[in-house]
């Protein structure tokens, strides 16, 4: 699976829910797991790059980062690479430092039961990233050009026009928010989308209405109205 970089106006937010996530999974578990996943987090906190979306730091820095020894180290890498939230690019051979990627899909996975326990706010956010994951955070955004089918309503293709347009725009906001919307109407003016809940309704009222209603109005013409409901 191709996972997002978190990159652009929403990267932090991101980053800080990866990390979020990790830190309620270990706090959730035993006390091995409590152990290895405070690890991992000041290991991705403090070494990861995310550009690149790897992690290359030797087994000594990282020992004198958990004060431990290097046995320990190579126990607790091995460990995290088993239960799948690292996953191994290239082996540490002849002097050549060994290279890990965050498995993003895994953190959701095993965060899941805890999200609300964060909070309402974070456990959508961390829904529809997960759901998002191989979408739009690929660098070709595919638009099929042809004429609408029959059974499909020319405002619906216009719509999956304006959510193209968006996520080309800028693909960390689709991803985090636009993604879940869904064509509702369009009648005199007035385009209606309806939200995966009230909390992601909500909030692109207030954060996003400007930027979606010019977006929209590219593809369905003069918009007077944007409502998003749920």
């Amino acid at each position: 699976m191709k996972t997002a970089r978190p990159t652009g106006p929403l990267a932090a937010v991101h980053k800080y829910d990866l990390l979020t996530a990790m830190a309620v999974a270990g706090l959730n578990g035993k006390t091995g797991s409590q152990t290895s996943m405070l690890r991992l987090v000041a290991l991705i906190t403090a070494r990861y790059n995310w550009k690149l979306d790897e992690l290359t730091v030797g087994q000594r820095d990282i020992a004198r980062m958990w004060s431990v020894d290097e046995r320990t180290v190579k126990r607790e890498i091995k460990r995290l690479t088993a239960i799948g939230l690292l996953t191994q690019l290239r082996p540490g051979v002849r002097g050549r430092v060994a290279a890990y990627r965050l498995n993003q899909a895994e953190v959701y996975r095993q965060s899941r039961p805890h999200w609300e326990e964060v909070g309402p706010d974070f456990a959508v956010r961390m829904d529809m990233n997960r759901h998002c994951l191989d979408d739009v955070t690929q660098k070709v955004v595919k638009v099929d050009f042809r004429p609408a089918s029959r059974s499909q309503h020319p405002r619906d293709t216009a719509w999956e026009r304006t959510s193209v347009r968006l996520a080309q725009t800028d693909p960390d906001l689709h991803r985090s928010w636009f993604s879940a919307l869904a064509f509702e109407s369009f009648e005199k003016g007035s385009l209606r989308l309806r939200a995966s809940s009230s909390f992601v309704a909500k909030y692109i009222m207030t954060h996003h209405q400007k930027r979606l209603q010019k977006a929209a109005s590219l593809e369905f013409g003069d918009i007077d109205k944007v409502d998003v409901l749920f």
